[in-house]
């Protein structure tokens, strides 16, 4: 009889996964938290500017997911991830050279430090001029960014189906899908500080640096769990414990057939992710990028201001709940006897009902910020919990080798909708600030942002509703 006591290595993987996500997250927020303290004032960025430049990296992210899953798949987790993180950690560190490149090209001034630019841009009378400039430096910039932070994702859930069972996979994910609260946790305690002592070009730089860091790491410490000589017989064969469900994965150096994209758009368990995907990615990176604005539009709270970096803390403190929302479905599960997908959809209907809460923040945001801060917080966590349920749906139905296919594909469709919400409240909060535009009793860009609020609150029942339609019960493709 084996009495082997089961290891816990996934949980360094798991660990793993939790730190890049982190640092993409923090990677992603340095612009949010940097563009209307220090680099609009520089380059004269309106709200439209900075709409654009986030819409635009949601597209290029979106699109970047459909391939960087297949990425995936092709070179496998180890190097998929090893390149996806080195990618994304140059597009950061690139942020920072976009005000020498605009003094470059707008003054002629490119053998220039941080200053140097600075003061050289000062000197052009041409506003138009810098602005389409930096812009669409900045957008080159978050191009590269974007391409590589496509591949995390894809990467850490295909990690996370190679080392965890269904019934752990909501809870792991939940976890590393935790790092992005973090990250955003983490973000408004230090950018701010960094980009006000030495320049929001250094929070970039130090930022960006970070992922080397972790490289390392994985270097050494990720194997496949059957090869991995810390991961002992018992924890493998909890690992495996759901293989009989599904057609045997092939291993070692046999040639493992491929899923194309075209063959799992013919499945409906393709289209219910690719739905829930594009209602609610959106409504988190609206929170993501937007919320420190919100802040200083309607309660002039700067980012760089204690009072600031508190709420935004708060906030994502609160999204910190969402580690809750990765243990119900093994609860649904192992207490009261529902299959994985049946326990997940219960939870995922509850997660839905939360963002409800933020159609209160706007009418009751005047007797203090702290109710939308908390409200948003919330729903945010109601959304991490949701994220981590549905990017799990797909190991639940699909064999291992097209996880991170279908995750790219989902996450083409989460970009498209969040480069629409982004894209459309640039252009709303501005057209609603020109035009003191009164909705609800709403006037100027607060009518604009209870707007966009009132459609994060409802986005989750509707993406629901359409998957539970789709996939009323669970169907395991073995193709």
């Amino acid at each position: 009889m084996n009495t082997e006591k089961k290891g816990n290595y996934r949980w360094v993987i798991c660990s793993l996964l939790f730190f890049a996500t982190t640092i993409n997250y923090l990677d992603r927020q340095v612009l949010s938290l940097t563009w209307k303290d220090f680099i609009s004032p520089e380059f004269h960025w309106t709200n439209t500017d900075y709409g654009n430049i986030t819409a635009l990296f949601s597209i290029f992210y979106a699109i970047s997911m459909l391939f960087a899953g297949r990425f995936v798949d092709w070179m496998d987790t180890k190097k998929g991830f090893l390149w996806a993180i080195g990618i994304w950690s140059i597009g950061a560190i690139l942020h920072a050279f976009c005000g020498i490149a605009t003094s470059g090209i707008v003054a002629g001034e490119w053998f220039v430090g941080f200053e140097g630019a600075k003061e050289a841009i000062s000197h052009v009378n041409n506003a138009g001029l810098v602005i389409s400039v930096s812009v669409n430096l900045f957008i080159f910039a978050r191009f590269i960014l974007a391409v590589g932070e496509a591949g995390n994702f894809p990467a850490a859930i295909k990690a996370t189906a190679e080392y965890f069972p269904k019934k752990d996979r909501a809870l792991s994910t939940s976890i590393f899908n935790s790092g992005a609260t973090i990250g955003a946790l983490a973000a408004p305690l230090t950018i701010p500080v960094i980009a006000a002592h030495w320049g929001w070009e250094m929070s970039f730089i130090i930022i960006g640096a970070l992922g080397f860091v972790w490289m390392g790491f994985w270097i050494f410490l990720y194997k496949k769990p059957d090869e991995n000589p810390k991961v002992n017989a018992a924890e493998l064969a909890y690992i495996n414990q759901d293989d009989h469900e599904q057609q045997p994965e092939l291993r070692g150096n046999t040639k493992v057939p491929r899923t194309t994209i075209s063959e799992c758009l013919k499945y409906k368990q393709t289209w219910a992710f690719v739905f829930g995907k594009f209602m609610t990615d959106g409504v988190w990176w609206f929170f993501l990028f937007w919320m420190p604005a919100y802040l200083s539009a309607v309660y002039d709270i700067k980012s760089s201001d204690t009072e600031g970096q508190l709420a935004i803390f708060v906030l994502y403190a609160i999204t910190m709940l969402s580690i809750y929302g990765g243990w119900l479905p093994t609860y649904f599960v192992e207490k009261k006897g529902m299959n994985a997908y049946e326990g997940r959809m219960k939870a995922m209907l509850l997660f839905a009902f939360v963002p409800l809460v933020v159609l209160f923040a706007q009418p009751l945001g005047h007797i203090s910020y702290w109710i939308p801060v908390i409200l948003i917080g919330f729903a945010g966590a109601a959304h991490q919990s949701w994220s981590a349920n549905i990017f799990s749906t797909i190991g639940d139905a699909f064999p291992k080798r097209s996880i991170a296919t279908v995750t790219g594909i989902g996450g083409l469709a989460g970009g498209v909708g969040a480069f629409i919400i982004n894209k459309t409240s640039g252009w709303l909060f501005d057209y609603a600030k020109e035009t003191q535009m009164t909705f609800m009793g709403f006037k100027g860009e607060e009518a604009g942002y209870f707007i966009i609020f009132s459609f994060c609150a409802i986005a989750y029942l509707i993406a629901w509703i359409v998957m539970k339609t789709l996939v009323p019960k669970l169907i395991l493709i073995k193709n």
